[in-house]
């Protein structure tokens, strides 16, 4: 009985953590709807000013609200990070299988580009993919999917390694079913789980870079209100003592990345046993 209680009260802290990031996170998505457009429009009055009550992460040069732009920037951030994060997935879903399913000689055709990709270097490939891809959106959303997948593939691939041997397996092959029917029907369902935890750990690393090349100047207008823009811009201007141009985006595009990361890392805990044991 006592050794129950410490094991629930650590289940209980993770559910708490786990409930507090995902608030966190709606919160800041359902605010940037009710936020206006209007507070994005230039207004010559109202320029460079402190944070106050009415601006409560004050304004930029141009006189426009942070606090808006800043929420809409986020909005902006999690909108790619999760189309990118999904064609990740897909793609590493796809070459894991396949490389655990279709023999030795796809299984090292695999393995090499996955070789190949991770020993590029990450920030100069994603640039080179989008600047093919011709920038903007598309760019940016292809040159973050086509290099964050291969540390997920190499994850399903074991998975999928270690089901091969499963006797249900052996079993479905006997009765002659396909290689696609086997993957679909068997061994996709068991690996789901893996591949839900690495879409949401593969998530912040995905906004981190999303923000990287915006900050960078790659694919979007200076209107957009994307992290990554206004971080880039307010660098002109800190140095005059605007530091809640900087502050305030930074701090909450960090909070968005470990809230993400931890609803990742509580779920992985919790779906592991030993882990959460301990």
């Amino acid at each position: 009985m006592d050794k129950k209680k410490p094991e629930q009260n650590t289940r209980k802290k993770m559910v708490r953590m786990l409930a507090f990031s995902t608030i966190l996170l709606l919160s800041i998505l359902i605010l940037s709807f009710i936020l206006g457009d209007t507070n994005l429009r230039l207004n010559a009055g109202s320029k460079n000013l402190p944070p106050s009550s009415k601006h409560l992460f004050g304004t930029d040069w141009l006189g426009r609200d942070m606090l808006t732009r800043t929420i809409k920037g986020l909005r902006l951030s999690l909108a790619v990070g999760a189309f990118a994060s999904m064609m990740s997935v897909v793609v590493a879903t796809v070459m894991g299988t396949g490389a655990a399913i279709f023999g030795k000689k796809v299984d090292n055709a695999i393995s090499w580009v996955i070789d190949l990709f991770i020993g590029m270097p990450h920030l100069v490939f994603m640039i080179l993919i989008s600047f093919i891809a011709g920038g903007g959106i598309r760019g940016i959303v292809l040159g973050v999917s086509f290099t964050h997948w291969m540390s997920l593939a190499r994850v399903v691939r074991a998975e999928v390694l270690q089901l091969q041997n499963a006797e249900y397996i052996h079993i479905s092959r006997s009765y002659g079913k396909s290689a696609w029917f086997i993957a679909s029907k068997h061994i996709l369902p068991s690996v789901f789980p893996q591949i839900m935890i690495g879409f949401l750990l593969m998530f912040p690393h995905v906004i981190l870079h999303e923000a990287a090349l915006t900050f960078l100047g790659f694919g979007l207008s200076p209107q957009t209100p994307a992290i990554g823009i206004i971080l880039s811009e307010a660098m002109n201007h800190i140095s005059t003592g605007k530091w809640w141009l900087v502050l305030f985006p930074g701090l909450l595009l960090v909070i968005v990345i470990k809230s993400f990361d931890n609803i990742g890392e509580q779920l992985r805990i919790m779906m592991e046993p030993t882990s959460s044991n301990e």
